[in-house]
């Protein structure tokens, strides 16, 4: 199938060309018909499967410049929020739609004025209220309304501000929800605010065949110590490392740093122009090894990632998914790396009983030289999630040598 065959306005056909795409993917064939069409839809596809694109078609063929917010796109994350702006103003390109991204983290001052101009807006849902409390949007034209990983804004607890927004957004006639997983709690989501809908589903985009999985089973005080001789002797493309906790990110970034091994950090904890500053330079190659949170692994597009560490496994299952599909993209091959120490045998076996098609291989630990660990500081949570004041239970004054196990989620 061609986009040619999707009834495109000349315009936009000719600007999903210049973005080098000449082939759709599952979802958009399944989806862009049917959002076309104007119905609501509930689609479900990996991240990085081309979701954006589906929405974006709606939108540019139906918004009209000049008269009003008449679409709304909800993302769980600043990051994605821009992604996706940056995606409709090049699919828009030639319409002179004014589009505009509303996110936290950055002065309200401008936002005050680019909503009283914008055709289309995405937010997320935290800074949206915000303006909606202080009534300096107006709702009433919105007619495209679209939640974009709508599994995350429950993760994030953005629920409420969810529900209120979609309510202050009574005359839309299209609504549609796009989650990496469909879950039965989005599933009642969108039965309560969608008519009718149609939904799509699309496989994953990750390759299972070019996708090898592997893990390591080491000594806690030795985790740090394989992860940096493995990097150290890694060439190939791009690499993520997964933490569970800013903490822990900060820890692992700070001592590769000091073997140098060139490495950045982005987590929740960052201001918006850090975190901006800091895909950019990844994406571009001009780091090699981002170390991050759960933050960096949903919507956001990253090409090129040959390896994801996972120097934590995550709490949840479904979360260890969408850390692997960074990689093993577009033909490629790719390589997920766990790292496993006594405290992440529980996670890693929720992982296995959820995903018992997975093929994960043992390897064998290599001769590794420990390296000296730069030690957490006093009074922070240790790079396993807890809170520690820094000295072992003996009260003799020293430092743990390694930090404890952790049992809550990264707030971002």
């Amino acid at each position: 199938m061609k986009f040619e065959e999707f009834k495109l306005s000349k315009r936009l056909q000719e600007a999903i060309k210049k973005l080098g795409i000449d082939k759709p993917t599952k979802i958009q064939e399944g989806a862009i018909p049917k959002v076309l069409e104007g119905r609501d839809l509930i689609g479900e596809s990996a991240t990085g499967s081309g979701k954006t694109l589906v929405f974006g078609c709606g939108i540019v063929e139906k918004v009209e410049p000049g008269k009003g917010l008449q679409s709304l796109i909800l993302t769980p994350t600043r990051e994605l929020a821009d992604q996706v702006k940056d995606m409709l103003l090049k699919l828009s390109e030639g319409k002179n739609l004014n589009i505009i991204a509303v996110y936290g983290g950055v002065s309200l001052k401008p936002q005050f004025y680019g909503l009283t101009k914008a055709d289309v807006v995405v937010a997320t849902p935290g800074r949206f209220m915000d303006h909606l409390k202080r009534g300096t949007v107006d709702t009433s034209k919105i007619k495209i309304l679209v939640l974009d990983e709508a599994d995350r804004m429950f993760d994030m607890g953005f629920i409420d501000d969810v529900n209120q927004i979609i309510k202050a957004c009574p005359n839309r006639n299209q609504t549609l929800f796009f989650s990496a997983t469909i879950s039965p709690r989005v599933k009642e989501l969108a039965s309560r605010y969608t008519k009718n809908p149609v939904e799509v589903l699309a496989a994953n985009k990750v390759d299972p065949s070019k996708l090898k999985q592997e893990y390591y089973d080491v000594e806690r005080n030795l985790k740090l110590s394989l992860l940096i001789h493995l990097l150290q002797k890694e060439k190939s493309g791009l690499i993520m490392v997964f933490c569970n906790t800013r903490n822990t990110t900060d820890f692992v970034v700070k001592n590769l740093r000091a073997q140098k091994i060139d490495a950045i950090a982005i987590h929740g904890g960052f201001s918006q122009n850090k975190r901006t500053d800091t895909m950019e330079s990844f994406n571009r190659g001009k780091v090699g090894v981002l170390v991050c949170t759960d933050v960096a692994a949903r919507g956001l597009h990253i090409d090129n990632v040959s390896h994801v560490y996972n120097f934590n496994i995550p709490n949840e299952p479904k979360d260890y998914v969408h850390r692997i599909g960074r990689t093993a993209r577009a033909g490629k091959d790719g390589k997920v790396i766990n790292l496993l120490c006594d405290f992440d045998y529980d996670n890693f076996s929720r992982v296995l009983n959820e995903y018992r098609e997975f093929s994960i291989i043992k390897l064998k630990v290599p001769q590794i030289r420990r390296i000296a660990m730069i030690k957490v500081e006093k009074g922070r949570n240790n790079h396993y999630g807890r809170k520690s004041s820094g000295y072992n239970n003996r009260g003799n004054g020293r430092r743990r040598n390694y930090p404890r196990d952790h049992k809550r989620r990264e707030h971002l």
